[in-house]
């Protein structure tokens, strides 16, 4: 299969799948794990594979709604899923500290590259991220044709965008109310990639999803590879004693074949047969550099599902 068909295909799943949770009244009334998750575990058809293991090993479908890292915890906060797989360190720790997830698990990561037209008018080419972003603002309020659009959507992605903001010493708020040179796509990864590259912006984005639509992309990694970029992505199981109804026990189930070496390998090495290249990297052997503990990288479940 070549790589256009390949993106094509990326393509189809982004505009056409219902990003929902499964409804079918066809479907086998066996076991099911209900999940939310980031857009770019989806978009990159990594969870795919992931899935297609997991089902098979353990006799349980897999429902899956892939709205990005806000959204997931909103599901999660309620209730209404049984795992979250997301990616930001701050309102994961808070979800956990609040009672609504059980522990943190660290299985994978990757890296946020900003990337932008490849002329690079705003000159933000060997700048650090936040400065980066600054110098997009300055020359944008005086450049019509210099823009940026972010995802807008409380995502992960957007979270680490709000942080770069507060690192280069600018209010958020101010920031995306500061002109026209500043768009909200309110979108998914895949999706705002396409917007940025219609507009010839810049925007933030990881480094897996922009690998797998890059056939189609005229925009450019601009910076990549930074220690301030680096994007690690966490699994949680729902705490039963804050709500008693979730799969629990399938939930850790999840998350230990997350971590497993089977699962591990899988993770090196999606993407190279058909992009290449690896999409993401696996959090095994890599604890150190990601920021996470030992007892809470590539490490099994030891939180019991007690309500």
């Amino acid at each position: 299969m070549t790589t256009r068909i390949v993106i094509a295909a990326l393509l189809a799943a982004v505009f056409l799948a219902p990003f929902a949770l499964a409804e079918d009244e066809d479907m086998s009334s066996g076991e099911r794990l209900k999940i939310a998750t980031t857009t770019s575990l989806y978009d990159t058809r990594l969870l795919d594979v992931l899935e297609t293991m997991f089902e098979n090993e353990h006799s349980v479908s897999l429902d899956i709604i892939a709205k990005g890292t806000g959204i997931a915890i909103e599901y999660g906060e309620r209730g209404d899923v049984d795992l979250l797989m997301v990616h930001d360190k701050e309102r994961e720790i808070k979800f956990v500290d609040e009672g609504h997830g059980l522990e943190r698990r660290c299985f994978a990561y990757n890296y946020f590259w900003l990337v932008g037209p490849a002329d690079d008018p705003a000159a933000v080419a060997g700048k650090n991220a936040s400065m980066a972003l600054k110098a997009i603002m300055e020359m944008g309020m005086e450049d019509p044709s210099v823009s940026f659009v972010s995802r807008g959507d409380n995502s992960g992605t957007h979270a680490r965008e709000k942080l770069l903001w507060k690192n280069a010493g600018l209010d958020y708020e101010t920031v995306r109310t500061s002109g026209p040179w500043y768009a909200e796509a309110g979108l998914g990864m895949g999706e705002t990639l396409n917007m940025a590259n219609e507009k010839d912006a810049y925007t933030l984005c990881d480094m897996s999803t922009f690998k797998a639509f890059q056939g189609n992309l005229t925009i450019v990694p601009l910076i990549e590879g930074s220690d301030d970029l680096i994007n690690v992505y966490v699994a949680m199981a729902i705490d039963p004693a804050t709500h008693p109804n979730v799969n629990c026990q399938m939930a850790n189930e999840f998350i230990n074949f997350l971590v497993s070496d089977e699962a591990q390998d899988v993770i090196a090495t999606y993407g190279t047969e058909t992009i290449g290249q690896p999409l993401f990297f696996p959090a095994r052997g890599n604890c150190e550099l990601i920021g996470c503990s030992e007892t809470e990288c590539a490490a099994p479940t030891t939180a019991p599902c007690t309500a």
